[in-house]
């Protein structure tokens, strides 16, 4: 296994100095001591914009940026990788790092499976050579060593797959810590309780579908009337924007993350624009990436309702405390949606906390049995 420390005194040895990416939970622990111990980085929105970031640090420097995802960043990375990166356009050179989740032969949750089997073929039709990062620091050496060979010969990207457990563990010490009282998982739990017998959940992904999961388990309750969102972060909300346009008899909630929403902030000017009255929108606002290890969003520096009011939503609402979660949900539930409600939670969840015992295709068949009947 790789000490952190040490592969970051190897990255700044080899003059690459400036970090920014999306959290990943095979990254989590070199993620979490850049985020301790560099000064030079950036967590993006998406890894798009990650990439674009390290374009421009190395238009201003002439240095090699590192941008760090999850596989399943590999489509937000895409289209700047071909179309901005590529020796046939600006010719950019940077080092990816990319956590291969659904690594072949690995255990790993379904919306890995595909991502994983073709992270490695998806490299090799965009054109960009790569490495298995290998566990020992002498060899390490050498992979970067060649990778920056290649970056400063070619001008291009050059990639780094990390299997799981190839870094040592590394505890995040600038923790955010905030006031908040209520859990995630309770502020979950005041919304299931107040929904009609006709209302559908879209929840993103991660912990908030797992924690939704087990209150209806709890509660001993259908799951038909929720979609679980697995993998595909930040569309749960075009997701629900779908259902709400054809299923105008139903309300439709979507329960979101600070996180997910700003990943792709562009859809709430779709949806405020389609003024669907049965659109209900829900962020449960933490300031961390929670599944990821716990690395800093800025959603507690984003005014998440003025933006949703410029973008055409009836209504915004905030709540912190139990009280003003009930209060304001009874609000959400009369006025004529598109309406949000951000939630403000405190971070982390139990560690006992399980995933969902069904399927994606089980979760989606008899949620559009329910949708249909």
């Amino acid at each position: 296994m790789i000490d952190c420390k040490t592969f970051y005194e190897l990255l700044v040895k080899n003059n690459i100095n400036f970090f920014t990416g999306v959290p990943d939970s095979l990254l989590k622990d070199f993620c979490a001591y850049i985020t301790d111990n560099s000064k030079n980085h950036l967590l993006a929105a998406n890894e798009g914009n990650a990439v674009a970031m390290a374009t421009g640090y190395h238009l201003a420097t002439s240095k090699y940026g590192l941008v760090y995802m999850q596989n399943s960043g590999q489509g937000n990375a895409a289209n700047p990788l071909i179309s901005l990166a590529d020796s046939d356009v600006y010719s950019i050179p940077m080092l990816l790092l990319i956590g291969w989740r659904g690594e072949p032969g690995k255990k790993d949750e379904p919306q890995h499976f595909k991502q994983g089997k073709i992270t490695l073929k998806f490299l090799e039709i965009l054109g960009i050579p790569y490495e298995i990062l290998p566990e020992s620091i002498e060899e390490v050496e050498k992979t970067l060593e060649k990778a920056v060979n290649y970056m400063k010969e070619k001008n291009s990207p050059y990639a780094l797959v990390v299997k799981k457990e190839t870094f040592e563990k590394y505890s995040l010490q600038n923790k955010i810590e905030n006031k908040y009282i209520l859990s995630r998982e309770d502020a979950i739990k005041l919304v299931v309780d107040q929904l009609g017998p006709e209302d559908v959940i879209v929840s993103t992904t991660g912990k908030t579908s797992r924690e939704l999961f087990e209150y209806r388990e709890k509660l001993k309750q259908s799951h038909e009337k929720d979609f679980l969102t697995v993998g595909s972060m930040g569309h749960s909300s075009s997701i629900a924007l779908g259902i709400a346009l054809f299923k105008s008899n139903k309300n439709v909630y979507c329960l979101d993350g600070d996180g997910a929403i700003i990943m792709h902030m562009g859809s709430l000017a779709i949806i405020g624009s389609q003024k669907l009255k049965n659109f209900k929108h829900i962020i449960f606002n933490n300031g961390v990436h929670d599944s990821v290890g716990g690395q800093p969003t800025v959603g507690f520096n984003v005014d998440f309702n003025s933006i949703a009011k410029a973008c055409g939503y009836n209504l915004v609402l905030k709540a912190e405390t139990e009280e003003e979660v009930k209060n304001n949900l009874k609000l959400l539930k009369e006025k004529e949606g598109p309406v949000l409600l951000e939630i403000k939670v405190k971070s982390g969840a139990r560690g006992d906390l399980g995933r969902p015992t069904r399927t994606p295709v089980e979760n989606k068949k008899d949620f559009m049995g329910f949708l249909n009947d």
